[in-house]
């Protein structure tokens, strides 16, 4: 049986709640978008080819009986069992027959695979060139936009103008397109800054500048790449290092006639820049909320002007003053959360705490992982234990009692 929450989803962005879709977790798109920008000169840090294409499994929760997932492993025979016990009512994976490519690229290349698109609406986790031809080539259209919208909605400058322009809170600090003026911002600035690519994403094309050494470090970075290559362009934004109490992550969906629905907030959990999962409910007042429902709207008012429709997450912060900064930054796409509604919906009972998150694990058989896990603890995606992570949503009456519960699931998967 399909969610409430993806029929939902479907209905706001194809008409109708009932509308087939063949879904393809792209989790490489930003890297795609990042093309035609210039970030930050240091080494790309970027997860194993193996990690992004098993957690397109993400995807298989949320689907419904009706749709496809386009990946390029099939689900595990007992983590699809287990799902099913669960309630879960599992799509159809279509596996290429091509390899050597993404995952997209590999299905453009695989005649059966489209033929089994017909009659649907692909929906991508964000539009790049490549969703573009493997709609065209399977003669369906898309639930969202087309690649350019993506990338224009996508990066972090457009995300602090749109801040500007609307009258949020922005977090202090400046937009950056060329080595000049990155020169001019550094000069001017005090305190510790984060610098950051337009188009990074989880820590990556992120340099946290706490001393007068490591301003002028990157700046001759900075320099030398842009008097090698003859290119004076940097896409970044500078902003200035807030002492925060929590970092949020919120999810509304913004359909074609360009009505808002707030979909839900979470607390995200972070490392040096990087996602390591969220909790929820948000420790937050109800005069938080408010604005956040609040900026939710402003925000989808102004990516529906400049053409995007769909799933859409925004991160911000609560400063140790209890401030809110609404729109730290834009993820006008699907995410991780988004790939955790319908397990929310079925599986956490009403007024309890919820966390997901990813465990490092060895290599092992699904039957000895299932064996182990505490009762409460859900596997979300399966395929990524070959590459050393399983991730999981946890539910428990209280904060508390979930932080146990996080405990024993550690001690649990290292006993295998």
């Amino acid at each position: 049986m399909t969610s409430d929450y993806l029929r939902a989803i479907k209905a706001a962005l194809t008409g109708s709640p009932a509308t087939p879709l063949a879904l393809v977790c792209n989790f490489e798109a930003e890297a795609r978008w990042a093309t035609n920008h210039v970030g930050l000169p240091a080494a790309a840090l970027s997860a194993s080819t193996d990690v992004v294409r098993r957690m397109e499994q993400l995807g298989a929760l949320l689907a419904g009986p009706d749709d496809v997932l386009i990946a390029s492993h099939d689900l595990d025979p007992g983590f699809r069992r287990y799902a099913e016990e669960l309630g879960f009512s599992l799509p159809e994976v279509l596996v290429p027959s091509r390899t050597g490519g993404s995952t997209t690229e590999n299905a453009i290349g695989s005649p059966e695979l489209l033929k089994a698109l017909h009659g649907r609406q692909l929906l991508p986790m964000g539009t790049t060139v490549d969703e573009e031809k493997l709609a065209d080539a399977a003669g369906i259209p898309l639930a969202v936009p087309s690649a350019d919208v993506f990338e224009r909605v996508n990066g972090k400058i457009y995300g602090r103008r749109l801040v500007e322009d609307t009258g949020l809170r922005p977090v202090p600090g400046h937009t950056v397109e060329s080595v000049a003026e990155f020169d001019s911002t550094l000069h001017g600035v005090s305190g510790t800054v984060v610098v950051k690519d337009s188009y990074g994403v989880s820590g990556k094309g992120l340099v946290v500048l706490d001393s007068p050494a490591k301003v002028q470090g990157l700046r001759k970075l900075v320099h030398r790449r842009a008097s090698r290559t003859g290119d004076d362009r940097l896409h970044v934004v500078v902003e200035h290092w807030l002492p925060k109490r929590c970092d949020l992550n919120y999810q509304f969906t913004l359909a074609r006639d360009g009505s808002v629905t707030f979909d839900f907030v979470k607390q995200a959990l972070t490392e040096h820049g990087v996602h390591k999962g969220h909790i929820m409910p948000a420790e937050l007042t109800e005069t938080q909320h408010e604005e956040l429902r609040h900026a939710a709207d402003v925000v989808g008012a102004r990516l529906h002007r400049d053409g995007f429709h769909g799933v859409a997450g925004v991160d911000a912060i609560v400063g140790v003053d209890e401030v809110l900064y609404p729109v730290l930054e834009i993820n006008a796409r699907l995410n991780m959360s988004t790939y955790q509604g319908g397990v929310v919906e079925r599986l956490v009972p009403p007024g309890h705490t919820c966390l997901a998150r990813h465990y490092p694990i060895g290599d092992s058989g699904f039957a000895d992982v299932r064996r182990v896990l505490p009762r409460d603890v859900v596997v979300t995606c399966f395929g990524t234990a070959a590459a050393g992570r399983l991730y999981t949503m946890s539910f428990a009456p209280d904060r508390a009692s979930l932080e146990a519960l996080d405990a024993a699931t550690t001690t649990a998967l290292e006993s295998l």
